[in-house]
């Protein structure tokens, strides 16, 4: 999602603006007799290192961000922390934030201290979308000498705009286990005005999202009144102490929306229901400006569909027309002195994107709104949030939840979720990040908050086939020949996009040799077809080299090739956290291995079903013929997403397929004639 496009303009004004220079004095924290010799954080064997002191006070009046931390390093990765980076942003007009006043030192564990006094140097992260010249930066620097045992410590200010009053945000909750944390923030007392459409909004009510552990709560006080400031201070504030690590687990939700935090914001509105409905207004209209459609988009419609054409007819042949254009989300962000000097204007809307026949994820979405517009249809803009970042919260006001923009197009009577924007997503289909997530949409009697569709685990569905002939020796070779359709294949060609076609074909073949026997060798032989959104994405392999284990006269080989070398999902008996897929899905097995004269199956896995209630269903079957055996094998995953509660069951289904899922076909050699020559012989 644009940055200039978000519900809420970037900039509130100060209707009166005073400051005064704060001084800090450079006084560090000695550290005890326990902190220096500490090796261990007690119930968090092998932790990397243990945040002693973390503070953080963000001063409006003084447009000021204070960080102080204090870091114990205890194992040799540990020592990464040593290398900092302090991210924030800039502009070109001399707006956004800045990072000054970066002191540091490391106390080594005897006592020895090595002062930083190294210079920061500046890195550039990520240059924004469009001409507004917003730029992520970082500043980088390496504490000194840091060894395991040491101590870190260092403080910095972030600085922003003299005309920006900033709400923090305190993420309480990190990698690493917090002994003890302060949070401070002691908001301006000046009345604040948004101006939006030529009028004022005053922004003075204060709100916050806590996610807190039990007992921690923000304190909420306000200081005897002093001039200049005749209410008094009013002081948000923050102690804990004794924060674990964030929970890592297999499979769980994205970790940014149930780490403990506190999120705070200005806000005109009383409730969550007129913030969004207001906000989704000003949204709406300022979309809608960008979005027309104008003359050439109107044009271009023209000459792309007919009059005889039905309404699904014309929306396919649009969106052909937007998934041919360049999407720079995925190549690169063209400069303004690009644009410049091929005598192309600064982009102003839809027309615009039309004529470069280029534009970020969310501008082909706002080209493909405008051209459904075009021909007469009811089409809309939704901002969603980006499920694989976070989980949409309405009771957070605010709007820096929403990522991205999907399209929904009403098709003969029916709304239909589109996603131009994420390069070879099929029609009428949604990348699985902006499905069953839920943000802001347009309706056609102005905004709402709205939730996204998900497709059926029938739409994104794997076909694997392996067709083998096996020697005398046990080797085999074939071809394996895997289908991807719906996600799996999206998720493939995006992958195709971050390299070049080398690095994608031997990504393709470490992704099959990590699930195949050790020692076979396996190569590409056709990928086809490679970019297309409309067809599934089939990847053919060539394989030879053994695939059994022998054991006295008997070979054991794997049922399923492909599942062989998988390893448990759900290793642990306890889990803190929800289970987690990015969406339900099919993948279908066949495999098939053409036996040489003389060696037969002695015994195949009995066929098998596995079915957990209405979510998932396992089956496994197995054929025998005097030349071969035959496994098929098919899964199904019905849900995304398995509270705590049911995680018992859930792992008990998957511990049910898995010890399957080992078990395998038991070769031997029937005529011992060839027993010398054969590793199905016996000894």
């Amino acid at each position: 999602m644009n940055r200039g496009s978000h519900l809420l303009c970037a900039t509130i004004l100060a209707v009166l603006a005073s400051a005064a220079p704060l001084l800090y004095a450079d006084q560090w924290t000695t550290p005890t007799k326990e902190e220096l010799s500490m090796t261990s954080q007690e119930g968090y064997p092998g932790i990397a290192g243990v945040y002693l002191d973390r503070e953080e006070i963000t001063e409006d009046k003084l447009h000021m961000w204070n960080v102080y931390v204090r870091l114990k390093v205890l194992t040799e990765k540990g020592k990464d922390y040593a290398n900092v980076e302090l991210k924030y942003g800039s502009s070109n007009s001399g707006g956004g934030y800045t990072v000054n006043d970066i002191s540091g030192r490391t106390i080594h564990p005897d006592g020895t201290i090595i002062p930083f006094t190294g210079k920061p140097y500046e890195k550039l992260i990520e240059k924004t979308q469009g001409y507004e010249g917003y730029k992520h930066m970082a500043k980088v620097f390496t504490m000194p000498d840091v060894e395991v045992g040491s101590i870190i410590e260092y403080r910095y200010a972030l600085r922003y705009d003299d005309h920006l009053y900033m709400s923090p945000d305190w993420y309480i909750q990190s990698d690493l286990y917090l002994r003890k944390g302060h949070y401070v923030w002691k908001p301006t007392s000046k009345q604040l005005v948004s101006k939006r459409d030529g009028r004022e909004q005053l922004t003075n009510s204060i709100g916050w999202l806590p996610i807190l552990p039990s007992g921690m709560t923000v304190q909420q006080t306000r200081l005897p009144p002093i001039s200049p400031d005749p209410d008094g201070q009013l002081i948000f504030d923050l102690h804990v102490h004794d924060i674990p690590p964030a929970p890592r687990e297999e499979y769980m939700p994205p970790i940014s929306s149930f780490t403990y935090r506190v999120l705070f914001y200005y806000s005109p509105y009383r409730t969550s229901d007129e913030y969004w409905k207001s906000e989704g207004k000003y949204w709406s209209k300022d979309r809608d400006k960008f979005i027309g459609p104008g003359p050439k988009v109107t044009a271009a419609v023209r000459e792309l569909t007919t009059s005889a054409d039905s309404q699904d007819q014309k929306l396919r042949k649009l969106y052909a027309a937007v998934m041919l254009l360049e999407n720079t989300d995925f190549t690169r962000e063209h400069e303004r002195s690009e644009d410049k000097a091929s005598g192309l204007r600064e982009i102003r809307d839809t027309d615009d994107i039309l004529e470069r026949k280029r534009g970020t994820a969310d501008q082909l979405t706002e080209l493909f709104v405008a051209m459904a517009r075009a021909t007469g249809l009811k089409a809309y803009l939704f901002a969603v949030t980006n499920r694989d970042r976070s989980i949409f919260t309405n009771s957070y006001l605010s709007t820096s939840q929403l990522d991205d923009y999907i399209a929904v197009v009403n098709v003969d009577g029916k709304e239909l979720f589109f996603d131009p924007g994420s390069r070879y997503c099929p029609y009428s289909h949604l990348d699985w990040k902006h499905t069953f997530t839920a943000g802001v949409r347009q309706t056609e009697n102005g905004t709402t908050l709205g939730d996204t569709p998900g497709d059926s685990y029938s739409f994104s569905r794997t076909q694997r086939i392996a067709d083998l002939k096996m020697d005398e020796h046990g080797e085999v070779n074939g071809i394996v020949k895997i289908t991807y359709m719906g996600e799996p294949a999206l998720v493939w060609r995006h992958r195709s996009l971050l390299g070049d076609n080398e690095s994608f074909q031997r990504e393709l073949c470490t992704n099959r040799e990590h699930l195949l026997p050790g020692g076979t060798n396996i190569q590409i032989k056709s990928i086809s077809p490679p970019d297309s959104y409309e067809q599934p994405l089939t990847i053919e392999y060539s394989i030879k080299g053994p695939i059994g284990a022998p054991t006295g006269k008997r070979l054991f080989v794997p049922a399923d090739i492909f599942v062989g070398n998988s390893k448990a999902m759900f290793p642990h008996e306890k889990r803190e956290l929800a289970v987690y897929f990015d969406y339900p899905y099919m993948v279908q097995d066949a495999v098939r291995i053409h036996l040489p004269p003389g060696i037969r199956a002695e015994s195949v896995p009995a066929s098998d079903k596995q079915q957990l209630e209405k979510y998932a269903l396992y089956t496994l079957t197995s054929e025998q013929a005097p030349d071969a055996v035959t496994i098929r094998r098919d899964f199904s995953m019905g849900d995304f997403i398995f509270e705590t509660k049911n995680y018992p069951s859930l792992r008990s289904f998957y511990n049910k397929i898995e010890t399957k899922d080992q078990e395998n076909i038991v070769l031997t050699n029937a005529a011992q004639a060839n027993a010398s020559k054969s590793p199905l012989s016996s000894n």
